[in-house]
């Protein structure tokens, strides 16, 4: 196989095929440059050097009665994270409008629970119609869990865009990571969401002992179901959950990883979400060269990196932000001057 026509293929707008995919994520780390400089073909080819960014709003944090076992959020959770019931409006809206003044094109309204009451969609029309009558650009994304009847048309009435609803993990791994739903209740609400004609966002966690096949089946599923965009999270081992201390991701395989869903997926918008700092770390800017979108600053119980560190990372990888001026990083503020180590009786920095 020849990766670097897989590339070429994808920027057309040809999907790779399955085999392909699995070829993908079973190359060596040697190789892992010529599978960003393939995958990244089709990322210029349809987003230029573009970055979407998108910024979360956690309106309802924890106390989740479905027991998903990555979540901090789940039932029976003992992981140290805020927890609080919904945020009035205009809190939540101050909350928007700051990640909006830094550069976000995309607000993602977020409560836990497993399904919002029509009481709750209601809030949520109600913190949609504020943001988009101080802005009326920025798409909102909704991510309430499931939907039932009629919830996705009063949501797309009040000015929704997207709606987040992701599928986790393969139909064939699904019973090993959840017991309180089934991988088709996730299905149901993605198309729930664009039978009102919202756009599908819809992704995975990767790293919670899927196999590769797994992932080329996620991959290949959320082409199926027409996902618009598609966020790839890298597991949290949250403490005091069922998956904590897993820790199965390198940096290299999140690489192959991000590269298999773009060529598999060639258009769509393919984000960089939770989990990048820990386990792309220095990789960051390298995986923007596959991905065009990726969360700024802090995601729902975890803290990100400082968003003007993102911004600087993206300006640094020679891309500008959806909707903002081209951004220069101030590296003379990163200037410090030595004193320590060698000449001085303080400890080297070692």
């Amino acid at each position: 196989m020849q990766i670097s026509e897989l590339g070429k293929r994808a920027s057309t707008g040809e999907p790779i095929l399955r085999s392909e995919a699995l070829a993908v994520l079973a190359t060596p780390d040697e190789e892992i440059l010529d599978v960003v400089a393939a995958a990244s073909k089709p990322r210029f080819a349809f987003f230029g050097n573009r970055v979407r960014v998108n910024f979360l709003v956690n309106l309802k944090s924890g106390l989740c009665p479905e027991d998903c076992f990555y979540c901090s959020q789940r039932l029976g959770s003992d992981a140290d994270i805020l927890k609080y019931s919904w945020l009035p409006v205009d809190e939540a809206v101050a909350t928007a409008k700051a990640g909006i003044a830094a550069g976000a094109a995309r607000v993602c309204l977020v409560a836990s629970g497993t399904g919002p009451s029509n009481r709750e969609v209601g809030k949520i029309a109600d913190i949609t119609r504020a943001i988009k009558t101080a802005h009326p650009d920025v798409e909102i994304c909704a991510c309430a869990g499931f939907l039932k009847d009629g919830q996705a048309d009063s949501l797309a009435e009040s000015g929704v865009d997207a709606y987040n609803h992701n599928l986790n993990t393969a139909r064939s791994h699904y019973a090993e990571i959840c017991t309180t739903h089934t991988y088709d209740d996730r299905v149901d609400t993605v198309g729930k969401a664009r039978g009102a004609g919202i756009s599908p966002c819809s992704g995975f966690i990767a790293g919670m002992g899927e196999t590769h096949e797994q992932l080329v089946d996620l991959a290949y599923e959320l082409r199926d179901l027409g996902a618009d965009s598609i966020p790839v999270n890298f597991l949290l081992p949250f403490d005091g959950t069922p998956l904590k201390g897993t820790n199965q991701l390198t940096a290299h395989d999140c690489l192959r990883i991000l590269a298999m869903v773009r060529l598999a997926n060639p258009s769509s918008e393919v984000r960089i979400a939770a989990g990048r700092e820990l386990h792309l770390r220095s990789m960051q800017a390298l995986g923007l060269h596959i991905a065009n979108s990726i969360f700024l600053g802090d995601y729902l119980t975890s803290e990100g990196q400082p968003g003007q560190e993102d911004l600087d990372m993206i300006a640094d990888a020679g891309m500008v932000v959806d909707g903002m001026r081209p951004h220069r990083a101030d590296k003379a503020a990163e200037l410090v001057t030595r004193r320590r180590g060698a000449g001085t009786t303080v400890r080297p920095n070692a």
